[in-house]
């Protein structure tokens, strides 16, 4: 195997294996920016997001103290922890460089944005990984055109397959 060909299988690796996907984040939330961190976990709730037991629901980033925390994110107990499960809805630090802390921060707290976590995955190392969003609030107009874009998307494909 000619040293290129190893440089185009590796780039050919899958992504990581999704555990939540926040669709609901992406209808209610327009995304300016998007980051992938670390998320810092304990044993029993990697056990439990390697089965897809986690909501992102109700979740958002929050930054306190030069820290990045995930708020509201509710990963279910595993029943074979037993004494050292851990808690649900603990808030759970998110991994970032300082400067990349920085920058994010810095311009949800300038401009009024949230940090939504859009995805939750696994990589093919196996790390748990956070793909976070810089995100503005959507008025109900809003939401009522993307709606109608993605209806008309709809009816061009259906236009299409028809012939």
């Amino acid at each position: 195997m000619a040293k290129s060909d190893k440089k185009d299988a590796k780039n050919q690796e899958p992504e990581g294996r999704l555990v939540a996907d926040n669709r609901k984040a992406r209808f209610n939330y327009e995304i300016l920016d998007t980051l992938e961190c670390g998320i810092q976990l304990q044993g029993s709730e990697v056990k439990s997001l390697r089965n897809g037991k986690l909501s992102l629901e109700e979740s958002y980033a929050r930054v306190k103290d030069g820290e990045v925390w995930l708020m509201g994110a509710d990963i279910a107990e595993y029943p074979q922890a037993t004494l050292w499960n851990h808690l649900p809805k603990r808030p759970r630090k998110l991994l970032m460089k300082r400067e990349q802390i920085r920058k994010f921060a810095d311009k949800a707290h300038e401009k009024g944005l949230t940090l939504v976590p859009l995805k939750v995955y696994f990589t093919p190392r196996g790390v748990a990984k956070v793909l976070l969003g810089l995100c503005k609030g959507k008025k109900l107009h809003d939401k009522r055109e993307s709606l109608k874009k993605a209806e008309s998307r709809r009816d061009i494909a259906r236009a299409m397959r028809r012939g």
